[in-house]
């Protein structure tokens, strides 16, 4: 009786055996084809798909216009809009250039993005970004920049309107933005310098220099101050939840209202020789 039944069960394994044998070579093939695909896309993926994102993010008023080059390292160059709609628009003179690298950032997955603007950042500006339950966090590395005042013409009303000119010098120091559970938590500090203003506005130029100073801490500060000039502007704000509060005014030195009337109806409600200037 044993004897019956053993050749049946050789061959019962013979007949197995190839067909799983085949099987495998097959599937482990196509599994090889579709990770290859995936690990291709991200590493070629082209940098308009990077475009579509920044755009999609601002609402359509910060654009990377003839991105060429990948997600991961490209150039670009960067325009701001007034958004959907608009037709006002400003181009930053040269082009925009990243890198965008995965690495660990505070013993997590994350990302570090530099980026480097010939026109405009004195040396490579770094940005470690970390994802976490409910948001994320983005640090700044130490800053020193110049930008055309000019350019802020490209957001429409009411940038359109004053279009500025001069230089906004930017720096950060220790800056770190924190989202979590929809709230934005900030540290650190940035400084915005507008120098020597003029405006289509007003005849008078330069109208002044001034200083924004943002501050981070548990309910984030912004302070306006005049540095210099016959404009005189000066104010305080401070988030509150996602939403800035913020009150300052804008006046003129007497013998040069004339020249700066226009500018003052524009800046804030008017309130006889100064604008009222209310934001939230």
């Amino acid at each position: 009786m044993a004897l019956q039944f053993q050749p049946r069960s050789l061959i019962s394994g013979r007949a197995a055996g190839p067909r799983g044998a085949s099987g495998a070579p097959w599937g482990w093939a196509l599994a090889g084809v579709g990770l290859g695909l995936v690990v291709g896309s991200l590493v070629f993926a082209p940098a308009r798909w990077l475009g579509s994102w920044v755009q999609q993010s601002s609402n359509g008023q910060l654009q990377l216009q003839e991105a060429h080059g990948t997600v991961w390292t490209g150039s670009a160059r960067l325009l701001l809009t007034g958004g959907a709609g608009s037709q006002d628009q400003a181009t930053l003179p040269g082009r925009l250039q990243w890198q965008l690298r995965p690495a660990l950032t505070g013993g997590a997955a994350g990302l570090v993005l530099q980026l480097r603007a010939d026109c405009c950042l004195l040396q490579p500006w770094t940005w470690r970004l970390s994802p976490h339950w409910g948001g994320g966090q983005v640090v700044l590395s130490d800053s020193v920049s110049q930008w055309p005042a000019q350019w802020l013409s490209g957001l429409g009303t009411p940038w359109n309107t004053i279009a500025a000119q001069g230089q906004l010098a930017l720096s950060t120091q220790a800056l770190t933005l924190n989202w979590s559970a929809g709230r934005l938590q900030l540290a650190g500090r940035a400084q915005l310098d507008a120098l020597e203003l003029s405006s289509r506005l007003s005849t008078l130029r330069p109208m002044g220099s001034y200083r924004l100073t943002l501050s981070g801490g548990a309910t984030p500060g912004l302070q306006l101050v005049t540095l210099k000039g016959a404009l005189q502007l000066s104010g305080q704000g401070q988030w509150v939840g996602n939403r800035l509060r913020f009150a300052g005014e804008a006046s003129a030195a007497p013998e040069s209202l004339a020249a700066l009337s226009n500018l003052l109806n524009i800046i804030g409600r008017r309130d006889g020789a100064r604008s009222i200037i209310k934001v939230g």
